[in-house]
């Protein structure tokens, strides 16, 4: 009976130490400007303007980053 009741013991407290879990968090805010957003004026103004105003959070990475252009395009207001 001791023997049933320190496996049992020790199965109850495996599982509370796992704590459950199993969920998936969300996955971490990027610094970086992602490639998609520069292969057109287009992605990029719909990338930029899809940006939260917050001052708070961590600036964006743009070494290595060039806004595409278009000679052709009219200016799109940013929202």
């Amino acid at each position: 009976m001791t023997k049933t009741l320190w496996i049992l013991l020790g199965a109850a407290a495996t599982l509370a130490a796992c704590g459950g879990g199993g969920g998936h968090d969300a996955p971490p805010a990027s610094d970086t400007v992602p490639p998609s957003a520069t292969a057109s004026p287009q992605a990029y103004t719909s990338y930029v303007g899809s940006l939260p105003a917050d001052d708070t959070g961590e600036p964006l990475r743009l070494d290595g980053v060039l806004p595409p252009v278009s000679d052709t395009d009219e200016p799109a207001p940013l929202r």
